[in-house]
């Protein structure tokens, strides 16, 4: 594979790689949110681009947006909506951390004469 000077190569880009219809389909069933169902796939996929692994088992060839649909449809990936929480009201189950209490040391500084 031969590139352009200057140009950057993407190991997971391919330019004929299509996702199939039905995945498409069943993954918006689950997500009907195509904005939200976008996010989760190129999320995903960047995910698997970086070696993790898949959650569902998959036929060899098939590709990372395939995979990431896949595993959507099948109910492997959620997410959590934060729409109405802007900061003013806490969100409903927050389990909060054991708080460390740290001492500030206050150091005089000696002026140089």
């Amino acid at each position: 594979m031969r590139a352009k000077v200057g140009a950057t190569l993407w190991p997971c880009r391919s330019q004929n790689q299509i996702m199939k219809a039905d995945l498409v389909k069943a993954a918006s069933e689950i997500i009907p949110n195509q904005q939200i169902l976008v996010n989760m796939v190129s999320r995903r996929v960047r995910q698997l681009c970086l070696g993790h692994r898949p959650l569902v088992e998959f036929v060899p060839g098939l590709g990372h947006a395939d995979i990431a649909l896949s595993e959507i449809a099948n109910g492997k990936l959620a997410f959590e909506s934060t729409f109405g929480q802007n900061g003013k009201t806490p969100p409903a189950e927050v389990v909060q951390f054991p708080g460390i209490i740290v001492a500030k040391k206050t150091v005089a500084k000696k002026k140089a004469a």
